[in-house]
């Protein structure tokens, strides 16, 4: 989800995946005109990307295209972390209307924005502005990758580590992944994240997604991907048609100097305070009580101080 975003912005070897973005990359305007942060002539944290996993098969369109993962990626003015928030696919939202894609509104379940929006740019920007109607906050970015670019992706790395914390079963292989840590194919990997049959639903298969972008992030800076031109051509190149970007004004150069020196362990996974209920026998996510701190310090820039005293909400990543 969102590997370029999350993973080659803040690697050291930035300045070579600018070379081939503008070719390789798909660019569009992702959000929407109430949802964009102001324009800076320079990288000014706070920063807040968001983050789309779409579930676009390009072997079967009519199926559709829904946002199956949604994350926040806040970096504080001090640009030496990033707060991965996970935003439940089942939480209830109210959408704002969207005159120019003919979209009235809605209340229903987040992961139906990207659908709404038919996906892309136009879907994005119905996330983007449902998002900030519901934290208060507007992004300085967004990505979008599909199942195919995720996958070609850790192809190109041969394989990512990541450490199974708890049996997981698939759904729709019959794989089971037991508790441990491994090297996993693409194939694997997928299937994994997608999982989400667990006791407490969705929230595990959120920590597991926080898990494997740290884990990529980490593959990439280990096996000096981008520090290698010939690396980041081959990556750039498997995730070309499968990866949307939108930076705005600001400069993807900029950007990553500014964040240049970031590492895996400065990356943490925040799961937003809530409960799942059911409503005309339908199961929904609702914001706890809890929520409303979250929501005020990504808007004031206290994350740090709100995970130091929130530690239930952060995942072990």
């Amino acid at each position: 989800m969102a590997l370029i975003l999350v993973a080659g912005l803040i690697a050291v070897g930035g300045v070579l995946l600018v070379r081939g973005y503008n070719q390789l990359l798909g660019r569009d305007n992702l959000l929407a005109p109430g949802a964009r942060a102001g324009e800076h002539g320079a990288v000014v944290g706070p920063l807040n990307f968001l983050l789309i996993g779409s579930d676009y098969r390009a072997w079967s369109p009519e199926a559709g295209q829904r946002s199956d993962t949604i994350i926040v990626a806040h970096i504080p003015k001090s640009l030496d972390h990033v707060f991965l928030i996970s935003v439940p696919r089942d939480l209830l939202v109210n959408m704002p209307p969207v005159p120019s894609l003919n979209f009235p509104g809605a209340t229903t379940k987040i992961n139906a924005a990207f659908e709404f929006g038919h996906g892309g740019s136009g879907g994005t920007q119905v996330l983007s502005q449902t998002l900030t109607g519901l934290v208060g906050v507007r992004f300085g970015g967004a990505a979008v990758v599909n199942f195919t670019g995720l996958q070609k992706a850790v192809d190109v790395l041969g394989g990512v580590d990541l450490c199974v914390d708890v049996q997981t079963v698939s759904q729709h292989t019959g794989r089971v992944f037991e508790p441990g840590c491994r090297l996993m194919k693409s194939a694997e990997v997928l299937d994994y994240l997608r999982q989400r049959q667990f006791p407490d639903g969705d929230f595990t298969r959120q920590r597991h997604q926080q898990q494997f972008l740290k884990a990529f992030f980490d593959r990439m800076l280990s096996r000096g991907v981008l520090t290698n031109p010939v690396r980041v051509n081959a990556l750039l190149r498997a995730v070309a048609g499968s990866v949307t970007v939108d930076t705005g004004s600001t400069s993807p150069a900029d950007l990553l100097f500014a964040l240049r020196g970031l590492r895996p362990d400065d990356v943490s996974g925040v799961r937003i305070p809530s409960y799942v209920t059911m409503i005309d026998n339908l199961s929904y996510v609702l914001p706890s009580d809890e929520a409303g701190a979250l929501f005020d310090a990504i808007r004031l820039d206290t994350l740090d101080q709100w995970a130091s005293a929130n530690k239930r909400w952060v995942n072990k990543i």
